[in-house]
């Protein structure tokens, strides 16, 4: 950030909150591996969070049990700030990353540290509730994280699908089964997009067994 002069004048809370909005600022220069729906450029993280807020209040009635929809939205516009100090980790990469658990935790205690004090104990207790997922506000927001990058993989033809060579349908379904805990109605629409995608050759089928 440049010379924060001017909010030293403004001290006090004010001055914390507002550093910690001009360093959310910079989750627009994350840049995700999947792309737009259009095709034509990567998503951004910051856009990647406004999606998923418009995701569970336009599907919110699909949810599994009742879900407090600003306490999701919430969730979802939080989640990935960590991702300014921790960058993004595309999911299929998860399950080779070891270190990418540490860094965001250590990334939410320099973000969620920079608010004031009773500010930042409940956005990092609501990161928190979305990371372990034991809430069905919880649950319904992972929901919503997993199937939002499986349409734009399917209408842009494949997407990050085609980042692995040995990626396939199983692969998938092993990383995103987890929307059904929260809508086993959007899990039935995801399986349905993964079906659609295999037939047209954008995702890889599951491996024939061996004899």
């Amino acid at each position: 950030m440049k010379s924060s002069a001017w909010l030293d004048q403004i001290g006090g809370r004010l001055a914390d909150q507002m550093r910690f909005l001009l360093e959310a600022d910079r989750l627009k220069g994350v840049i995700r591996l999947n792309h737009i729906a259009d095709g034509s450029r990567r998503e951004n993280t910051a856009e990647h969070s406004w999606h998923l807020a418009l995701f569970a209040m336009v599907l919110s009635e699909y949810a599994i049990e009742p879900v407090d929809i600003w306490r999701v939205v919430q969730m979802l516009i939080l989640h990935d700030l960590v991702e300014i100090e921790a960058g993004d980790t595309p999911l299929h990469l998860t399950l080779t990353d070891t270190g990418q658990a540490e860094r965001e935790q250590a990334a939410a205690d320099i973000l969620f540290g920079m608010l004031p004090s009773e500010q930042g104990q409940a956005f990092r207790a609501m990161w928190d509730e979305f990371e372990t997922a034991e809430s069905a506000d919880a649950r319904f927001a992972k929901a919503c994280d997993r199937l939002q990058p499986i349409l734009l993989n399917h209408v842009v033809g494949g997407g990050t699908w085609n980042v692995r060579p040995d990626f396939n349908i199983e692969m998938e379904k092993s990383l995103t089964q987890r929307i059904a805990l929260g809508s086993p109605t959007l899990w039935a629409a995801a399986e349905t997009v993964f079906a659609d995608a295999v037939a047209n050759g954008w995702l890889k089928p599951a491996p024939t067994p061996a004899a």
